[in-house]
This record gives C-alpha cells, structure tokens and sequence, in this order.
C-alpha cells in the first residue's frame, strides 16, 4: 500500500487579484465558494437547500438506530440481485441529486468527475486514488428509482458510528434526541459495545451509500489498496477527519490511512463548483483503471 507521507497536503493562501483562494499541493484552486455562491459546508447559509437539508437531518438522526444499520447491512451484503460494470452504474447517477448536499445541486457524475480529475491533476503517480475519486459516491445508485426504494436520508448524508455516543461534533446534532439509542445505555456511552482501539473496521458507521459501495467492492475482491477502500467507506465521515471525533475506537491503520482521507476529502468536498468536465474526452482513461482494479461486471444488491 502506497505511504501517506508521499502525498501529504498543505494548505496555503496566494492572492488572487484582491480575493484569497485555497491552494492544494500540484495546484489545484479551491473555488471562492461553492455551487449556490456560500462558503462550502456552510450548512447555516441563507439558500434554498438550507430548510431541506436541515429536514433531511432531522429525520437521518432519528432514524439511523444500531438496529436499522444491522438490518441493512446484512441485507444490501447479499449482493444477489444485479450484475453490472462501474461505469454502466456512473452513468445511472446522472439524474440524481443529493438532498443532504448544502455546497451541490448538478448530477452526481458531474461531481464524481470534478473529483477525480482535481486529483489527477495534483496526483499523477496515485491512479488507486484517481479511481477511489471517481467510485466514492457510486453507492448512490441506492438513490436511483429503477435500483432501490430507500429514502435519501438512509443513503445520503454524513455519517457516524451507531452503537456508542453521538458526537457533539456531529452536523445537527440537537436531533439525536429523538433517536431511540439516545437514551439507551447499551448504546449511549463513549465506547458504547465497542472497545478502545478495536479499529473502525469493526465498528457499524450509519446506513448509507459509503458502506455499501465498501461492500461492494470488497466483496467484488477489488485490489485497490486499504487506503482507498478506507476513503471509500468513510468520505462522509466527517465528525471523525475534520473534527478529530471518536479517534479512540481507531487503531494503527485507521491512522495510517486516515492520512490518505485527509488528502482525498479536499477535492471531494473543494471540487464542487460549476466547472464542467467533458466525460467522452476522460472516459477511456477512467475504463482503463476499472479494468484494472475491479472484474468487468460486479455483483450488486437492489431492493
């Protein structure tokens, strides 16, 4: 697996005209603000997603018990349902849009794109990270009316361990209130049924499209390395890369890869502005890496 040293970020400001942008390492700008003109992630912006979003929250946090992630885990495991390749399921994403999104409303190919290709740009070497750019949010053909009828709340959204404390840190958290493992003292403790140091592997993240695109590919026997199926299923975990929350349940390789998140998680989030990637003139290079990391078809459950 590749070191998280060798493709470590830095953050620095250049000016630009008489604005301030955000420059990764290889060059890639971060946009001055997101796709509605706010600042990315401002989830108090005056827009009109903002209601939405928050009502999205509202019922995610009281509906994601330990329980309903069990449930779905083991059912959505069984990957028994479709044969088909990664890019046929990139080009079903094209006429959805995620609802929890306060910085994006273009289809989710667009994004998928847009990521990718940042870090192309800035990580020519790292084609594993190119690919894991690319496939992060395939797991919301979940949200795609021919592929399941989950609502977006159990597909979309940040997510966050079930089974132990919700993190203050947490996007909206004044809604966990309501969720039935709030008050449950099985479920409402620091490690709750986890362990310290047992490693997030073993820990049950909320139901959504992070865990189910890790299980299939890892149950496809995908060869990208630990750090990209890592990105993979904890993108959306944002309470723990960006606020430092539940580092107690991690071991040396959640660490290690954590690294690899850091890096990932700026152009997945810092890419979503209105530029436009022509998908005819990329695609052959994006076929050219899902032949190498994943068989030509994979199994995939709908329900």
């Amino acid at each position: 697996m590749a070191k998280a040293t060798d493709g470590e970020v830095n953050e620095k400001k250049i000016s630009n005209s008489e604005e301030m942008d955000l420059v990764l390492d290889g060059g890639f700008v971060v946009p001055n603000a997101n796709a509605f003109g706010h600042t990315f992630r401002d989830y108090n912006a005056e827009s009109e997603r903002q209601e939405g979003v928050e009502n999205f929250y509202k019922t995610n946090h009281i509906c994601q018990t330990y329980d309903f992630v069990k449930k779905m885990r083991e059912e959505y495991g069984k990957l028994d349902k479709v044969e088909m390749g990664i890019w046929e399921c990139c080009e079903l994403l094209n006429n959805i849009v995620d609802e929890s999104d306060p910085d994006l409303d273009e289809p989710q190919i667009e994004h998928l794109l847009q990521t990718a290709e940042a870090i192309r740009r800035d990580h020519p070497d790292e084609d594993w990270l190119h690919l894991t750019g690319l496939i992060h949010d395939v797991g919301k053909i979940l949200l795609h009316p021919k592929f399941s009828k989950l609502p977006q709340w159990a597909v979309v959204g940040d997510t966050y361990p079930v089974g132990c404390a919700f993190d203050d840190s947490i996007v909206h958290h004044k809604y966990f209130k309501e969720n039935p493992d709030f008050k449950n003292p099985k479920y409402n403790t620091k490690n709750g049924v986890y362990s310290e140091g047992c490693g997030l592997e073993n820990v049950l993240m909320s139901w959504g499209h992070d865990d189910y695109m890790y299980m299939v590919a890892k149950e496809n026997k995908t060869t990208l390395p630990s750090a990209g199926l890592f990105i993979i299923r904890f993108h959306s975990f944002y309470a723990m890369h960006r606020s430092g929350a539940y580092k107690h349940l991690m071991n040396k390789e959640d660490m290690e890869n954590l690294e690899w998140l850091k890096i990932f998680n700026k152009y997945d989030l810092y890419s979503k502005s209105k530029v436009r990637v022509d998908v005819e003139k990329v695609k052959p290079y994006y076929l050219s890496l899902i032949e190498k990391y994943f068989p030509v078809k994979l199994r995939w459950f709908t329900g």
